[in-house]
């Protein structure tokens, strides 16, 4: 299991104050160092954008808890896919997602260097990122809990360990001031 995230830079939309624009947004590359350095951070990745999973459960439950986590010393919450800003975009929009920050991965280049893209070229949606979730500090992972059964063209796209639910318990059994190693931890939960 790798300790540190990965340099990679992902191809985001920012909203631009420019009122002579039809559309007031712009193209910004963003490296993984922009988003983790200095902070605390939590990151979910799911398979694909819009689909029942991901919609119905994953995204909603960390918007739900999202108030929650950062409580436990957690400075933004994020949620990863491989899917392009537009679709990122429209995915928040379409579940009035208020809270999580959205990371495309469009070019699959952080999900690789992960070691966490698989093939779902079964169902005809070519290379995802399995469903995992981390809390990286300062860009190194304290934690990765992802779901059983990795490998391509899984016949179902689990969500037992990379829920909301399961990463909130994980920050209140393992807060700053505890005894308990990270490590440790990772060695019981990881995907190897």
């Amino acid at each position: 299991m790798q300790s540190t995230v990965p340099h990679a830079t992902l191809q985001t939309r920012v909203r631009v104050s420019n009122p002579e624009m039809e559309n007031p947004f712009e193209w910004r590359a963003v490296s993984t160092e922009d988003v983790c350095a200095g902070r605390r951070i939590a990151i979910f990745a799911v398979p694909a954008a819009f689909s029942p999973t991901c919609s119905d459960e994953h995204l909603p439950g960390f918007e739900k808890l999202y108030s929650e986590i950062r409580a436990h010393g957690i400075d933004e919450v994020y949620c990863l896919s491989v899917n392009d800003a537009f679709v990122m975009f429209q995915w928040a929009k379409a579940l009035n997602v208020k809270n999580v920050k959205m990371l495309p991965d469009g070019n699959g280049e952080f999900t690789r260097k992960m070691g966490m893209l698989v093939e779902y070229t079964e169902d005809g949606m070519g290379l995802r990122s399995w469903r995992y979730a981390m809390v990286v500090n300062d860009g190194q992972i304290e934690c990765m809990l992802s779901e059983p059964g990795f490998g391509d063209n899984a016949p179902d796209a689990p969500m037992t360990a990379s829920d909301a639910v399961s990463l909130l318990s994980w920050l209140k059994t393992n807060q700053e001031d505890s005894d308990t190693s990270a490590e440790s931890w990772k060695v019981s939960y990881s995907v190897e």
